[in-house]
């Protein structure tokens, strides 16, 4: 069963949560019922978020918890976006040529000194100043990617206020003067989301990960950014390029 169906509007979704049941669960709930009798076909598409919140008289966000709900029942599967790691990976453009909308948020910017890992991969001495972005991607307003990157504080030392205003590290890349960089290297593993990341990805806790951490060079082979990326593994479908 995929993302879509619901035939009658229930105006009474719209008022105030009653018998102590959230609203987005007495969503997923009626959502539930309708597939369970049979009213949606296996294999059929439901309505988007937006009709389904107009016809129940809700919000987006209430619609999309109880997608996020049916799918971890397995009622409904959503729309994988098929995500290409090849030397150039570039998320908004990637997820633009699929026809759908690219989100970038800001979590945290912090100035601190680089571990030992980070160190090797942004090929720096241990303890040299580094600047943490946190950030969350979305698609289509989903969130698919709570992404950790670090930067050379001295080759990028305004980048939270950059990234800020764009949203886009290619975009935040090119302010700081760099206009060409590539994928040096990715290595892809898997994790169980936390409390944390799933708050973040709007996911039941103990739900899969897929973690990509992965490294970017500038023209010159130089280390720019280096990052952890932990995928929500039902949202995200990697497909490795050579």
């Amino acid at each position: 069963m995929k993302h879509g169906v619901m035939k009658r509007a229930d105006r009474a979704m719209a008022s105030a949560e009653t018998a102590g049941i959230a609203l987005w669960r007495r969503v997923a709930d009626q959502l539930e019922r309708a597939i369970a009798d049979g009213s949606y076909p296996v294999d059929t598409r439901l309505p988007g978020e937006i009709e389904i919140a107009q016809r129940l008289g809700v919000n987006r966000h209430t619609v999309r918890r109880a997608l996020a709900a049916l799918a971890d029942r397995a009622y409904v599967e959503t729309r994988r976006l098929r995500y290409p790691i090849s030397s150039r990976t570039r998320f908004s453009e990637i997820v633009g040529a699929a026809g759908r909308e690219p989100g970038g948020r800001l979590l945290a910017s912090v100035s601190e000194e680089a571990e030992p890992d980070v160190a090797r991969r942004l090929a720096v001495a241990p303890r040299t100043k580094v600047i943490r972005l946190d950030i969350l991607r979305s698609v289509d307003r989903v969130p698919v990617s709570a992404a950790t990157t670090w930067l050379p504080a001295e080759r990028a030392p305004d980048v939270g206020r950059i990234y800020r205003d764009t949203r886009s590290l290619t975009r935040t890349l090119a302010q700081l003067g760099i206009n060409d960089f590539r994928r040096q290297s990715t290595r892809i593993s898997a994790a169980i989301a936390d409390a944390a990341d799933a708050a973040r990805l709007r996911l039941t806790p103990g739900r899969p990960l897929i973690v990509v951490d992965s490294t970017d060079v500038t023209a010159d082979g130089r280390p720019i950014l280096t990052t952890r990326a932990r995928l929500a593994a039902d949202r995200i479908e990697l497909v490795i390029e050579t």
